[in-house]
This record gives structure tokens, C-alpha cells and sequence, in this order.
């Protein structure tokens, strides 16, 4: 006696043959010969409708996943079903490959893969008593989500309901109705926030045209035996709404502050940046190396004015300006972080930068910057 076929696949084939498919096409859609199609219809009495299930807006219907079958039917394209639909080309390629492929997909299955997903409410992984315990112990130790994570499984091997992601823990703490663990529980991360900052997030600092990148600076920055080359950046006061620039002379460490009392908008900066740089011998006026922060953005009109290449280091990579990151932590004795800098005056700032300027570098073998700077003079002079 042949194999029945399960009671989803005989509600489907009633519901193809009342859209007026054949046997043939029915027998392909589900998997099944036609002869088989055929006894369903007359043997197996028609199910009452189900209850329909209508998916969130944006999310494909159950009409829109028979046309991307029959496309790949067709031999078409991801681009031209996407077309077709309406849709993005990436929301149909992952659609396909993750109900079976070209050659597997099958929309009412797909549509079936879908509803159950989208079932709530799901048990989430810190339901689980013992894991929620484990858990909360190591954050109130200060272990990070992810130490955690990796522990957890370590220490488990054999027992999946005590692992857990570290993104399962994150959203737990940071998304509004998940209370498996205390929300106040964040402190114990080292951030200490209360929001989660994704990795992905887009980066909007406002774009650059015409980047003249680190890697194209000359050999002869890196290893600081020719003098004149800088590193540049911005300390930000209280709220963001003052600012300070700071020089730094890669050989020498000798610090140039520049004073932004208007804003530092890129005009501005390179205003006092002419200003500061253009005081100084030719000979010390050779290259400045910036972060990619927009107060650059008319870095080509500084260029042209002043003859001084400016060179952008990579994103998020403040390593590559170490002269002048460490300069900027002893400048936070002068002016400390969140406070208002547009309180210090130009002689204020020039007072600084004397100070530091004056001030013994172990970098140095205990020279000053201005000592420094007077010696390579007098070797040059």
C-alpha cells in the first residue's frame, strides 16, 4: 500500500488544483507525481480553509513566494524576480537559500518555514533558571557578555541549555521588555551604559573628498629622523560645544594649540591652523597627519595656501597619531574633560602650550620639547 502523504501536502494540493493548476504542475510544485495529486483530490474530502496567515508589512507574502518558484522555474534571475516583485535582490537570494535553494525551493513550503518562525511568544535561551543565575554571578564579577559566552561553554559542554551568545545577553540588558536579568545589571559592563552601540552602526561624520591616505606619507615620517612633520587633532569640551586643535611635532613633541572661540567648523580650523603653522621656519612645515574628522573636509584649500600635505589616517585607528594622543592626555591636566574650553583664552592656550613644551619627555631622555627643537636647529644651522 503507497505511502500517504502528510496532511500539509494534501491541503496544498487541494488548494493548486481550486487556483486551477494541473496535475502535472501540482505534482511538481509539491514533490509528488501527478498520479498522486490525482487520488488526493479524489479520495481525500477538501480541508476547511485555514486560518490565514498574514505576515508583518514588508515581509514576503505567500503570493509573492509562489512568484519567485515560478521564476526560478523560468530560469530567471535574482535581479529579474526582484524586479518583478517589487523587491530588494538581496531579500530574494536569501529568501531562496534558506528554504531549499534554486533547485529545492518551494513557496508554499517556504511560506510554511516562515509562519513558523514568525509564532510568538518564543521561549527565549535566559528562561532557563540555572542560566540566568550563571549569568547575573559573572556580570556582577565585572566578566564581560562575551568572556561569558565562552565560559559558559567551556564549563558545559554537554548541557546546551547553559549556552548562551553574548548578543543574547547584550539584548537582554539593553532591550526594553526582556527582564530575564536585572536592567541594572548594566553597570557591571565596562562601558556601563544603558543602550547598546552596534558595531555596525553607519559611519556620519560627513565624507572627505580627495583623502590623501597615511600609507602614500613619505618614509621619512615614520621613523621621526627629519623634523617637520606633524600630527593634528581636535580635544572637544564639555557637550561638544567647544574645541581646542592641538600640533604635535612627531621628533620634537613641541605642541601648537590652536584657538577656535567661533566653532570648529573646517574654515575655522584652517584658519588657526595657517595662523599657528605659518609661524614656524620652513624647515618645520612639512606634513600634517589628522584623524578623519569633517573639521578636515577643506583640507585641499590648507594645501594650496600653505604647501603642508595633509595625510588622513585610517578610521577609528588613533594608534597611528600616538605623539599626539599622548599629548592630548597631559593636555587634559590643563583642561579637563567635560569642561567648557571656550572659557580658555589665546594666552591661555599659548600658556599651555609653553608649560608643556617646557616639561622634561621621558621620549626625549628627559629633554624638553623646546630643548629638543633647539638642538636639531643648531645641528642644522
Amino acid at each position: 500500500m503507497p505511502k500517504r502523504l502528510s496532511a500539509e501536502i494534501e491541503r496544498e494540493v487541494h488548494r493548486l488544483a481550486a487556483l486551477g493548476h494541473s496535475l502535472r504542475e501540482i505534482g511538481r510544485m509539491v514533490e509528488c507525481s501527478k498520479h498522486a495529486a490525482s487520488n488526493i483530490l479524489v479520495r481525500v474530502p477538501a480541508p476547511a480553509p485555514p486560518t490565514e496567515w498574514t505576515p508583518a508589512p514588508g515581509r514576503l507574502s505567500h503570493h509573492e513566494r509562489e512568484e519567485i518558484r515560478a521564476g526560478l522555474e523560468r530560469c530567471e534571475s535574482f535581479t529579474t524576480i526582484a524586479g518583478s516583485l517589487g523587491r530588494s535582490v538581496s531579500t530574494i537570494s536569501r529568501e531562496v537559500a534558506a528554504s531549499g535553494g534554486r533547485t529545492g525551493y518551494a513557496g508554499w513550503q517556504a511560506h510554511r518555514r516562515a509562519r513558523e518562525q514568525a509564532r510568538r511568544p518564543k521561549a527565549t535561551k535566559l528562561s532557563h533558571a540555572p542560566l540566568v543565575v550563571e549569568v547575573t554571578r559573572r556580570l556582577e564579577l565585572w566578566w564581560s557578555p562575551e568572556e561569558i559566552a565562552n565560559s559558559l561553554r567551556t564549563e558545559f559542554p554537554d548541557d546546551p541549555m547553559m549556552w548562551v551568545s553574548y548578543e543574547t545577553i547584550y539584548q537582554s540588558l539593553f532591550v526594553q521588555g526582556r527582564g530575564e536579568l536585572r536592567r541594572e545589571l548594566h553597570r557591571c559592563l565596562r562601558t556601563g551604559r544603558a543602550r547598546r552601540r552596534p558595531r555596525s552602526r553607519i559611519e556620519n561624520r560627513g565624507q572627505i573628498p580627495n583623502k590623501v591616505m597615511i600609507s602614500e606619507r613619505p618614509a621619512e615620517v615614520e621613523d621621526r629622523a627629519v623634523p617637520g612633520h606633524w600630527e593634528g587633532d581636535l580635544i572637544i569640551g564639555a557637550n561638544n560645544r567647544s574645541a581646542v586643535g592641538t600640533l604635535v611635532e612627531r621628533t620634537t613633541r613641541f605642541v601648537l594649540l590652536l584657538h577656535l572661540p567661533d566653532g570648529r567648523e573646517a574654515e575655522k580650523v584652517n584658519a588657526a591652523m595657517k595662523e599657528a603653522i605659518c609661524t614656524l621656519p620652513e624647515a618645520l612645515r612639512r606634513s600634517i597627519t589628522w584623524d578623519q574628522g569633517k573639521e578636515m573636509s577643506s583640507h585641499e584649500r590648507f594645501t594650496i595656501d600653505t604647501g603642508i600635505q595633509i595625510y588622513f589616517c585610517d578610521p577609528h585607528s588613533p594608534w597611528l597619531r600616538g605623539s599626539n594622543e599622548n599629548t592630548n592626555g597631559l593636555l587634559r591636566q590643563y583642561m579637563p574633560k567635560g569642561t567648557d574650553l571656550s572659557v580658555h583664552s589665546a594666552e591661555d592656550l599659548a600658556r599651555f602650550a609653553a608649560s608643556l613644551n617646557g616639561r622634561p619627555r621621558k621620549t626625549l631622555g628627559y629633554m624638553t620639547p623646546s630643548e629638543k627643537l633647539a638642538e636639531l636647529f643648531a645641528l642644522t644651522g
